[in-house]
């Protein structure tokens, strides 16, 4: 836990919600058509759906009036909306694999932006969730739900109700121009309609000589109405959908990651951010992203690649550690320098007076959307930004070996830190708990360290030397051949104090007790 672990809760909506506007680097037709905001989106008026059933019956009679009287179109999807109440009934609708949207779908959008809500709904509520679902679907139970629209998307057509020879490209034309759409059709390149592909970049100017580098395995989605398409970039950057499009669909990057993470929250109670590209090209959008053009969305993507190659190397061939838990939840509070690793989402300790009487009216915030991971990324360049995601993410694998058991006195001593010495998070090394942040912060700073040296070069920098406790202990025995997987398992729930980590390492590997003795005698340990 870097620095402060109280502040970042005490003021989350007045500091995560810096309004940073931008224009696209490069006119294109692979970018997006207007320019970008990340502030409330605004509705224009309702439109007419072409994905009815009634709208698609209609243009297929007109299309092929010789196989009207056969065909009878009826509904492969629901159009619907539902009301949470909690985090727990959104995570149930996201867990049955919906992909929601928190504005409704038929409606012109006057102005992009990231997020919307229902001016109906309490402010302290989640708004209303809006997804497509087949007609199979099984509801979850006691969630507020209502059905808006049935739909026929020819692509979720059941293989065994298919119609021969039809052109549902044709079809799915006629109706955006029978259903007063018109306008929102292409000319394509290609026959028919577009499949979106494309590329998400970035620089890091200190990594790969400053050539762009990919925003890896992250969420890239698309929809014109009802019809919605999604998918994950590649470790490059580079992504493609499974369906086609008749006109510009409104692109969105979402924050939530192929490796089981997710970045948010975005102003409004969601759990992944969301940055919103607008209409571009029905076959594909390019967005490169830029510090000085967009600098909210380039902090996510600075902390999704720093978690996309954490994940990645916790693997046996690699790091040997554990990876952090599923359904990790990272939260960029933007006006923030200081980072840390609650793990609240996961059940470690939050009740107790101190919190109450500090977060006053945000504990319910808290409680409601529980992050595992605050960022703060203020005054940082990438390899700022990356360093402390690696710092935080190397908390989290922690977390999974030490459970809570480590945890909650790990996160009483912090807080009891902050609140009653006046100091930062780490106290002066002498209060009561004092020795689970010993034991954590050596293990961050150190696997921050290896890490930063493993994607920048050059020596071991020393991170947190300047503490009262001594992360060189894990760098001095991992340069004399105890790997990083070694040193973690050293780490269980057991180990409380550095002298109990000096004793487990020594039961863990006898044949390296004289550098183990060596290396915590040099430190005073």
């Amino acid at each position: 836990m870097r620095k402060l672990f109280l502040i970042p809760f005490l003021l989350p909506l007045l500091l995560a919600c810096e309004q940073e506007d931008m224009v696209p680097e490069e006119p294109s037709a692979r970018y997006p058509e207007d320019r970008l905001y990340h502030e409330l989106i605004e509705l224009g008026e309702k439109l007419d759906d072409p994905y009815t059933v009634a709208n698609m019956q209609e243009a297929f009679t007109k299309v092929y009036p010789t196989k009207a009287g056969r065909v009878n179109l009826s509904a492969t999807d629901y159009y619907m909306r539902f009301l949470p109440r909690d985090d727990d009934e959104l995570s149930s609708l996201k867990e049955a694999g919906l992909y929601l949207m928190d504005h409704p779908m038929d409606y012109s959008i006057l102005r992009e932006g990231d997020y919307y809500r229902d001016p109906d709904v309490e402010e302290e509520e989640i708004t209303w969730q809006y997804a497509v679902v087949p007609v199979d679907f099984v509801f979850p139970e006691g969630i507020r739900y209502e059905l808006l629209d049935e739909c026929f998307i020819a692509e979720n057509l059941p293989s065994t109700k298919a119609v021969e020879g039809v052109d549902w490209a044709r079809v799915e034309r006629e109706a955006f121009i029978l259903s007063g759409n018109e306008d929102m059709l292409e000319t394509l390149t290609k026959a028919g309609s577009g499949v979106p592909e494309g590329r998400i970049s970035i620089e890091d100017p200190d990594f790969c000589d400053g050539k762009p580098i990919g925003v890896a395995g992250i969420e890239v989605a698309c929809n014109i109405f009802v019809k919605i398409a999604t998918a994950y970039t590649d470790k490059d950057g580079y992504y493609r959908m499974n369906r086609s499009f008749s006109g510009k669909p409104r692109y969105r990057v979402v924050c939530k990651n192929q490796k089981g993470f997710n970045i948010g929250f975005n102003f409004i109670l969601i759990p992944a951010s969301v940055f919103t590209l607008g209409k571009a090209d029905p076959e594909g959008v390019d967005y490169h992203v830029t510090q000085e053009k967009d600098p909210i969305f380039f902090r996510r993507c600075v902390v999704n690649n720093a978690a996309y190659d954490y994940y990645s190397r916790c693997t046996r061939e690699d790091l040997d550690v554990s990876p952090p838990p599923a359904d990790l939840r990272l939260w960029i509070l933007d006006g923030l320098t200081c980072s840390s690793a609650s793990m609240l989402h996961h059940g470690a300790f939050l009740e107790n007076s101190i919190l109450k009487e500090y977060l006053g009216a945000y504990l319910s915030l808290v409680e409601l959307f529980l992050p595992d991971i605050t960022i703060g990324p203020k005054g940082k360049d990438y390899a700022g930004i990356y360093k402390a995601t690696q710092h935080e993410l190397a908390h989290a694998s922690h977390y999974v070996r030490a459970k809570n058991e480590f945890w909650d006195p790990y996160i009483r001593y912090v807080v009891q830190s902050f609140v009653l010495e006046g100091r930062e998070a780490y106290g002066s090394g002498t209060k009561e708990g004092y020795g689970y942040c010993e034991v954590g912060e050596m293990w961050a700073y150190f696997l921050e360290e290896s890490l930063y040296k493993d994607r920048y070069g050059g020596a071991m920098t020393s991170f947190g030397y300047s503490f009262w406790f001594c992360p060189d202990i894990f760098t001095y025995l991992y340069e004399r051949g105890l790997s990083r997987g070694q040193l973690f398992r050293a780490l269980n729930s057991e180990v409380c104090c550095v002298e109990d980590l000096k004793e487990q390492l020594l039961d863990l590997y006898p044949h390296m007790e004289d550098a183990i003795d060596q290396t915590f005698d040099y430190y005073g340990k």
